[in-house]
């Protein structure tokens, strides 16, 4: 893909450079996480201990605050994959480590998501064996694509989104069972093998009322643009673009959701809104709104 740059009307063709170092292009992405990952940081060259004698590259905490691991390579090498895999297995054997390095950055006990660990590759290319390969292990692996030009512009996209999906084994593990024992089963292996909610788990208990306020909330959010992403969580589903705009939590009577709103900048705050900014919850987005029925969308005050 070629980029231009336009000054005055004319086109000048940009061409692309390259980071000197390896070190360079992880700094740069340490020092914008937030904006880069929608992660918060933790550590950089993490030590695995003397037994692994490994470092990670950067260590950091998602938004759910779920684990993430992120690593680098300034060329194309399957070290990369091999590497972060390696490190998947690592940090999913040593909680404890992890959970000890949370709180020494942040000065205070963080409750850790282990529902999803985020393991992010960054490289400028990718061969077509590392691709087929990630796609056949199945694991919490994203592949992210990054390109620097010469006037500082740096592109990041992510080529291989990974998916989890229940196996078949999984399935044929139940199928002795009664059918309430066997769709209990399903959704445990779901969890247990692919470390992912459904989203099913969230409204299985609530009332007709709730259940249609739900649904209807949730077809509005999904049609505002192709690209949203619904996840579901532990506690709560995310919509999601590049990071966490809304987070829905259900209950039995009501739906709660959390958006990334600033209530300083709300002119108006309706009866079923406040401010949560100083107030633990679940779910990201300091502005929280009570939906208990359907009027309630329509009329606010």
């Amino acid at each position: 893909m070629a980029i231009f740059e336009i000054e005055k009307g004319k086109a000048k063709r940009v061409r692309l450079s390259e980071f000197k170092l390896e070190k360079d292009l992880q700094k740069l992405v340490e020092e914008n996480i937030e904006i880069i990952f929608n992660c918060r940081f933790i550590a950089t060259e993490f030590s695995t201990g003397n037994i692994h004698s490994g470092r990670i590259d950067t260590l950091a905490i998602s938004e759910d605050n779920n684990p993430v691991i992120i690593e680098y390579k300034k060329i194309a090498s399957s070290d990369l994959i091999n590497q972060s895999l390696y490190y998947l297995h690592w940090i999913r054997d040593h909680k404890g480590d992890f959970q000890v390095a949370v709180n020494k950055k942040f000065a205070k006990e963080t409750a850790v998501d282990w529902s999803d660990i985020r393991v992010i590759c960054l490289a400028p290319e990718y061969k077509k064996y590392d691709l087929h390969a990630v796609q056949v292990m199945g694991a919490n692996i994203e592949l992210w694509q990054y390109k620097i030009y010469e006037n500082g512009i740096l592109s990041i996209d992510e080529i291989y989104k990974r998916t989890n999906s229940v196996t078949h084994s999984d399935i044929e593990e139940c199928s002795e069972k009664n059918p309430v024992m066997v769709e209990a089963g399903k959704k445990a292996a779901q969890t247990r093998k692919t470390a992912t909610y459904t989203l099913e788990e969230h409204f299985e208990n609530l009332d007709s009322n709730v259940l249609e306020l739900f649904n209807a909330i949730r077809d509005y959010i999904i049609s505002l643009d192709s690209s949203i992403e619904e996840s579901p969580k532990k506690n709560y589903v995310a919509y999601k673009t590049s990071q966490n705009f809304l987070c829905m939590q259900t209950y039995r009577k009501k739906i709660t959701l959390y958006l990334k709103l600033n209530a300083d900048e709300i002119e108006t705050i309706p009866k079923q809104g406040r401010d949560v900014k100083n107030i633990g919850h679940f779910g990201t987005g300091d502005f929280e709104l009570t939906i208990k029925d359907l009027k309630d969308c329509f009329n606010p005050k």
